[in-house]
């Protein structure tokens, strides 16, 4: 399990066409990738179970925790991005709801394109 951020601190602001945003790059793949919206309401959980291709898990809205295959949850909100390789049991849940977006391709690599969050804000459950 590898934890990043896309939040608006290590986005970019853009200005061509006159254009006044910050964006933060998350993914580039050519290959096929399948991308949903999950709403998980208070108390919900998506059972542990290994990721079927690469996975990569956006929160964007609320908090909750993750686990790899390690019986340890590390504490993720809106701009962090959690990735799993493939095969890689894992787990999401939260206490008090969230909204994540997934990404799942056989080609993501996200070191490509964001940061790395630190550890030491990594907060065990």
């Amino acid at each position: 399990m590898e934890l990043y951020r896309f939040d608006k601190e290590i986005g970019k602001r853009i200005t061509k066409f006159n254009s006044d945003f910050i964006m933060s790059r998350i993914i580039q793949t050519e290959k096929i990738a399948h991308i949903g919206c999950m709403h998980l309401e208070a108390n919900g959980i998506i059972g542990y179970h290994q990721a079927v291709v690469p996975q990569l898990l956006l929160i964007m809205v609320g908090e909750g925790y993750v686990r790899g295959e390690k019986n340890e949850y590390f504490k993720v909100e809106a701009g962090d991005a959690v990735f799993w390789e493939k095969d890689e049991w894992h787990e999401t849940k939260t206490t008090i709801g969230l909204i994540a977006i997934v990404i799942e391709s056989e080609e993501l690599t996200p070191s490509s394109f964001m940061t790395f969050k630190e550890a030491s804000s990594v907060k065990p459950f």
